[in-house]
């Protein structure tokens, strides 16, 4: 996609509303015509050479009534250019949000998430601000035609000279493109690189402080911000070098003019009103001039723009950044109250129908950096029932589940629902469908209870239910403000235990068919571990659970076990059967039993 084809998709995103927002600026920009002509009037009526003969005081009534029009028409245009320069902005975030949600995992983003806030902010502003100047440029030009017409018919020569420093404004702004859209792309780069830092520094700030390396990460942000300094300024030069040369340019054809039509006037050739044309026109056509080589810029920049926002698509088709979708700006209005974007994305496909089997077959995954993951797995999962995946560590457990869910994008494989092929797993394996807990659990600076909720509602007593299936209410009881208690970045005031039961309330309080849960009683002590798998297994109901883990009183519950080796499945069944026949699971079985002991 070129620039221009991404400023036309944009402009064209509701094109009843950019066209109406077109012709209220060019109603503002056209609305000058009149005045000037009654200027000239007033000026040649001074001399007897008026063709009104409405007197001074009616002069003074159109000049207002002028005025008055255009000050009414204006506020229109603000009205309609907000409206449609923010809904814009929002289709482009809303696009890329939609996008980054439905890639696997560990494919979201490409970059850190403080550039990608970076994109996500700056570069749809500068997609937004070249498409709203556009409209300008529309209306600007209404102007230029006008004029031209009327000054030609006054004075061709002089009109020339009007129209000539625009010619020297636009030559201008082309040869600086490359070092404009090179100097922006630098400032863009090192503001991501501050961003991301920031970003970093507070996710991180007791790594940091166990480390004993403050002074060298605030020296590596001095530098990212010494960086940030010297292209923001080398950024900022150019523009205001080039603003410098559109005004100038603009004063000295003002000069040349002024002088022209002072020789003219002596000659006889031009009249008082005449001159007081020119001139009056003269103000908005420096304007034009202005803003035309403005628009060129905000373009320049638009381009650089649009290969940022790009990497965020990874190889994804342009077009994804303007499809033309509902916004959902009032409750109700193509949306229930309380819908979220994440829910409109997570819950695209229909809600399957009750899991009776899901059957994995051919499943592939292998790292890029490492070459190692996962090797034609095949298995299948009754519904209701308890299945544990278990292995040494490296073995593939947590590849496994993440592959399956789409959290990683599978080389090859196929996944049945009830016999029907799972064609996008990212978006099918969410509530409610499934739910999932990840091996490391992912905790927000805000409140136990939105950590658990995450934006859901609270009803009919499902967060009660999921706390108590958790293990947590000893410790909800302890906690100095209960589920009201905020728990820092990353959950840094819980313990490693309590985040772990936090993820498992949070996954249990969305009601789902299947249940997936990555070694989720690591941080355990013994009697906790029981606790929580004795109550999970009676609290499912029908639901189907998948869990990772090679603990003793998770494996003593499951009716099925698969055991893990280098990326394959090496063997089923279960405790009792592998327990006899399997190397690698009397192992674990064992290993567990020394550990506690």
């Amino acid at each position: 996609m070129t620039t221009f084809q991404y400023l036309i998709r944009l402009i064209t995103y509701r094109t009843k509303l950019y066209v109406f927002n077109a012709l209220a600026w060019s109603i503002i920009y056209l609305v000058p015509i009149v005045p000037g002509l009654i200027t000239k009037e007033f000026f040649d009526s001074l001399t007897g050479n008026d063709s009104l003969k409405v007197g001074t005081w009616g002069i003074i009534a159109l000049l207002l009534g002028a005025s008055v029009a255009r000050v009414v028409v204006i506020v229109l245009g603000f009205i309609t250019d907000v409206q449609f320069r923010f809904r814009m902005g929002m289709m482009l975030r809303r696009n890329l949000l939609q996008h980054v949600l439905k890639q696997p995992g560990a494919r979201a983003i490409p970059v850190s998430p403080g550039e990608a806030i970076s994109h996500f902010r700056d570069d749809v502003d500068q997609s937004e601000e070249a498409a709203s100047w556009s409209v300008d440029i529309f209306g600007l030009t209404c102007f230029a035609a006008v004029s031209s017409y009327i000054l030609v018919g006054i004075d061709l020569q002089m009109t020339l000279l009007v129209f000539l420093p625009l010619v020297i404004v636009v030559s201008v702004a082309q040869l600086s493109t490359s070092r404009l859209q090179k100097y922006r792309a630098a400032s863009r780069e090192s503001t991501s690189r501050v961003t991301g830092a920031i970003s970093e520094m507070f996710s991180n700030v007791q790594a940091i402080q166990v480390a004993g390396a403050e002074e060298r990460v605030i020296e590596r942000f001095r530098q990212f911000n010494d960086d940030r300094r010297r292209t923001m300024l080398k950024d900022k030069m150019m523009g205001q070098m080039l603003d410098a040369v559109f005004s100038n340019t603009v004063n000295l054809g003002t000069g040349l003019i002024l002088l022209v039509a002072g020789q003219k006037m002596q000659s006889g050739s031009f009249t008082i009103g005449d001159f007081s044309l020119f001139v009056y026109y003269l103000t908005f056509i420096t304007t034009i001039i202005t803003n035309v080589g403005t628009f060129i810029t905000h373009f320049k920049q638009m381009g650089v723009a649009l290969v940022r926002l790009l990497t965020l698509l990874q190889g994804a088709p342009a077009r994804l950044l303007t499809l033309k979708d509902t916004l959902h700006l009032r409750e109700g209005r193509g949306a229930s109250a309380g819908n979220s974007l994440a829910g409109s994305v997570a819950g695209s496909a229909d809600d399957a129908p009750p899991l009776r089997t899901l059957e994995v077959s051919g499943l592939s995954y292998r790292f890029p950096e490492t070459g190692r993951g996962i090797e034609d797995v095949r298995l299948q999962l009754k519904g209701g029932s308890f299945t544990v995946v278990t292995g040494t560590i490296g073995s593939g457990k947590t590849t496994l589940v993440r592959t399956l869910l789409g959290l990683l994008p599978k080389d090859e494989g196929t996944i049945k629902w009830n016999g029907r092929v799972v064609e996008d797993p990212a978006t099918f394996f969410t509530p409610a469908n499934s739910a999932y807990s990840a091996q490391i659990p992912r905790m927000y600076s805000d409140t136990l209870r939105n950590n658990i909720l995450l934006g859901q509602r609270e009803e009919n007593g499902m967060l009660e239910e999921a706390i108590h299936a958790a293990v947590m209410e000893y410790d909800i009881e302890h906690l100095q403000h209960g589920l009201e208690t905020m728990i820092g970045p990353r959950g840094v005031k819980l313990s490693g235990g309590q985040m772990q039961r936090t993820a498992a309330a949070r996954m249990l309080v969305r009601d789902a068919q299947l249940y997936v849960f990555d070694d989720l009683s690591s941080a355990l002590d013994v009697e906790t571990e029981q606790k929580l798998w004795e109550r999970l297994f009676t609290s499912r109901g029908d639901a189907t659970c998948l869990v990772v883990s090679h603990r003793r009183a998770a494996l003593a519950h499951a009716d099925h076990i698969i055991v893990m080796n280098e990326g394959r499945i090496e063997a089923e069944g279960t405790a009792e059967e592998l327990l006899r026949d399997n190397a690698t699971f009397q192992e674990l079985w064992s290993g567990d039993e020394r550990a506690k002991g």
